[in-house]
């Protein structure tokens, strides 16, 4: 490949030439030549940036104030929780769950509300046809929202038509069903889910168009296609929840524009997705008597304080390997547990299986309940009853030792606005007087194990 050609500027007067020379011929100025290399000179010169100068971007520091971001409410407080507080005008959302959990339900709910508050919304459904989307808006009471509906697959079209009717929000549902003529690959594979979610994005943000996209997840629980989809959207939200409970998660992983892992509770109802105002109650609501096994978690999901429950049973295993079995909860940090009381406190869980729940389909993440899970696990193995008005939180190390957790002043509160009189937490840990409630501080594992349960 032939070397491109050197080229020489003057910083004093900007005239180009084709070699190096002391004095410059348009000013006189003397040492002011000086070569300018490329913007990039790797790789084939057609993949490669080359000597073409761009326009300079603005500059500005850190002490420079902008005003946040115009917010357009939906009336559904809980989607507009998890938002940040409202939809931000020309932002990329993408919406995440699996086949069934109600995603398409609580996106035409947010479109009718939307719609009803003076946004032009534009609903675009690659899996349904518009007749199966009327129905279920009849069901669920939306027929009257002002939304025009689009049955269709074709990107081309989708973009004319956007360019067209100059929607405030348009929803895509889903992404996997786009399909963009200027890529030779089937619908659904990477190459068709990258390059329509790049079009729809830069479409509407140059447009002042908000977009919403449904994405489909894998078996472990990602966005089907490509990791770049959701570097690409402003705000990634995953719909969670069990088929057999009413109650569905709507939690953000990303948030460009409010706070990541906040969570907006919803419960399934033959009228659509209602509300939870507090989930706390809702989570709690199926708990029965006091058994062994049995502990309530006072966590934190973004914001807001949630308490849940977590069930342990410890049984002996009929097989060589013991099973260990998690439903809400990380299984390595299980494994973690049990091989802490098994090192630091002596008690072996060899030979038992054990099987752990956090109820009501919550997905619990932080570190916090790691010692509710201990005490569940250690009340299931003991055959021994925790009382039913403590709750438990706080982290465990390695080393045995309790580590206190951060707001530990708003679990407290939630634990007593819901009738819990005690609570089971590390030492060391910033705490307010919180009126009703007793606070139990241990250091220690082998403290904890030795004041509940009489070994150690």
């Amino acid at each position: 490949m032939a070397k491109a050609p050197a080229k020489f500027v003057c910083a004093a007067c900007g005239n180009a030439t084709t070699k190096w020379a002391g004095r410059c011929e348009a000013c006189g100025a003397w040492n002011t030549i000086s070569e300018e290399v490329p913007l990039s000179a790797s790789g084939p010169a057609k993949k490669s940036l080359g000597g073409i100068r761009g326009k300079a971007v603005p500059l500005s520091d850190l002490s420079s104030t902008e005003p946040a971001p115009p917010r357009v409410a939906s009336g559904l407080s809980e989607l507009d929780r998890v938002l940040g507080g409202g939809l931000v005008p020309s932002s990329a959302i993408l919406v995440g769950g699996d086949p069934g959990i109600g995603k398409s339900t609580l996106l035409l709910q947010a479109a009718a509300m939307f719609a009803r508050a003076g946004l032009k919304v534009i609903y675009a459904s690659g899996e349904e046809a518009s007749a199966q989307v009327r129905m279920r808006a009849q069901r669920l009471g939306l027929a009257d929202a002002p939304v025009k509906l689009a049955a269709e697959t074709n990107l081309r079209d989708i973009l004319t038509t956007l360019e067209q009717e100059r929607p405030n929000l348009v929803i895509i549902d889903s992404i996997q069903t786009m399909w963009a003529d200027n890529v030779e690959s089937a619908p659904g594979s990477v190459s068709q889910v990258r390059a329509a979610a790049h079009e729809l994005t830069t479409f509407a943000k140059r447009n002042n168009m908000s977009v919403i996209l449904v994405g489909h997840v894998t078996k472990d629980g990602q966005i089907a296609g490509p990791r770049v989809v959701e570097h690409m959207v402003d705000t990634v939200l995953y719909f969670e929840g069990e088929r057999g409970h009413q109650f569905r998660i709507l939690r953000a992983v990303k948030n460009r524009f409010g706070p990541a892992d906040e969570i907006g509770v919803f419960e399934m109802t033959g009228a659509g997705l209602a509300e939870v105002t507090n989930p706390s109650a809702l989570f709690l609501s199926e708990r029965g008597k006091p058994s062994p096994g049995s502990v309530v978690f006072a966590g934190i999901e973004g914001t807001r304080p949630v308490l849940c429950e977590l069930q342990a049973l410890v049984a002996p295993s009929p097989h060589s390997q013991a099973r260990r079995t998690v439903v809400g909860w990380d299984g390595g940090r299980l494994a973690m547990i049990l091989a802490v009381l098994e090192s630091r406190c002596g008690i072996p869980f060899a030979g038992l299986d054990v099987y752990l729940n956090v109820a009501g389909g919550m997905k619990i993440s932080e570190p916090a309940a790691d010692l509710a899970v201990a005490a569940a696990l250690l009340s299931a193995r003991e055959d021994v009853s925790l009382p039913p008005e403590t709750v438990v939180f706080g982290e465990i190390s390695l080393s045995g030792a309790l580590r206190p957790v951060s707001q530990t002043e708003n679990r407290l509160k939630e634990a007593q606005k819901l009738g819990f009189t005690s609570a089971i937490a590390p030492s060391g840990g910033k705490t307010g007087a919180t009126p009703g409630m007793t606070l139990q501080q241990m250091g220690d594992l082998t403290t904890f194990v030795g004041d509940l349960f009489g070994a150690g």
